[in-house]
């Protein structure tokens, strides 16, 4: 449950890359997220910012420097997406593998068990498309 006297009206995290247009094209053409906002050079910032799955909740991607530095990937930082059902799972799994990606092994053995399948982004972070939405089939995940 969410503390009341902590009124917040949306929430975004955000992460730096170095392949903007190639991760933009990944989240946007691939997964299928829809752009709610998107700036060049704003104080040196390329940026997007992307409805997860609208605007209450949300994915920053910005790339700044010359060149841009990004941290390098980790196998537990990951982008989680709840999907309702096997059906909603496939649809994005085959819009991925139609742009010539392929699933990877995640490092947590949980996932694999779970059925979730996951997928590296242009700068190697993970999405882990999950086939049921946490809370509403099972306590865990």
């Amino acid at each position: 449950m969410w503390p009341s006297h902590l009124s917040v009206g949306a929430v975004r995290f955000a992460r730096p890359t170095a392949r903007f247009d190639e991760v933009v094209a990944f989240y946007r053409d691939g997964v299928g997220l829809t752009i709610l906002a998107q700036w060049c050079d704003h104080d040196g910032y390329d940026g997007v910012v992307f409805g997860l799955p609208g605007a209450e909740v949300q994915m920053e991607i910005t790339q700044h420097g010359s060149p841009p530095v990004i941290p390098t990937p980790h196998p537990e930082n990951q982008l989680v997406l709840y999907l309702r059902g096997q059906q909603a799972l496939q649809v994005v799994v085959d819009r991925l593998v139609e742009r010539g990606l392929r699933p990877v092994a995640p490092a947590n053995p949980y996932w694999a068990r779970a059925g979730a399948v996951l997928f590296e982004d242009p700068d190697r972070w993970l999405v882990v498309l999950m086939p049921r939405v946490f809370g509403e089939q099972s306590a865990a995940g």
